[in-house]
């Protein structure tokens, strides 16, 4: 089983991720939105400007069907992120570098199963409106914020 570097374990546990990506998977699961309301065809002129209303600059990969979030250079390290919406779901990968070398490139929902236990499974956020994949939004760059000032910070 892979193991995560020493200094994302540690900047994912300053930030309680665990306990934030719950929160966001918990309050949008299938109760709230059930399979039959989903929002499985999207605009992507849509989806790309409220990536961009969180501060990103984004591209959607056509081939494989995501949008990738821009890298972003802060100090040593360089950010980006790929988004996946499927049969609407979102499934965030984020992705670092330290000095060129991949450091991180998981799905978030892997995170949990390194960090506790391999079968410890956190559902990936489900949306049914732009509405809630905004708030998603919002609330996962929002952590991916905290998390990039947790790793950046460490001694």
């Amino acid at each position: 089983m892979i193991e995560l570097n020493s200094k994302i374990k540690k900047a994912l546990l300053d930030i309680d991720f665990i306990n934030k990506y719950e929160q966001i998977s918990k309050c949008f699961n299938d109760k709230r939105t059930p399979l039959n309301e989903r929002l499985r065809y999207f605009d992507g002129e849509i989806i790309m400007e409220s990536i961009i209303q969180n501060g990103y600059t984004v591209n959607f990969e056509p081939r494989e069907k995501y949008f990738k979030v821009d890298e972003v250079q802060v100090n040593d390290y360089i950010f980006s992120a790929n988004i996946i919406l499927d049969n609407g779901m979102v499934d965030l990968v984020w992705i670092v570098k330290e000095k060129g070398t991949l450091i991180l490139g998981l799905p978030i929902g892997e995170y949990s199963r390194l960090l506790i236990a391999p079968d410890y499974r956190i559902k990936k956020p489900i949306f049914g409106t732009y509405e809630d994949l905004d708030e998603i939004f919002e609330r996962c760059f929002k952590i991916f914020e905290e998390f990039k000032h947790a790793l950046i910070t460490q001694n």
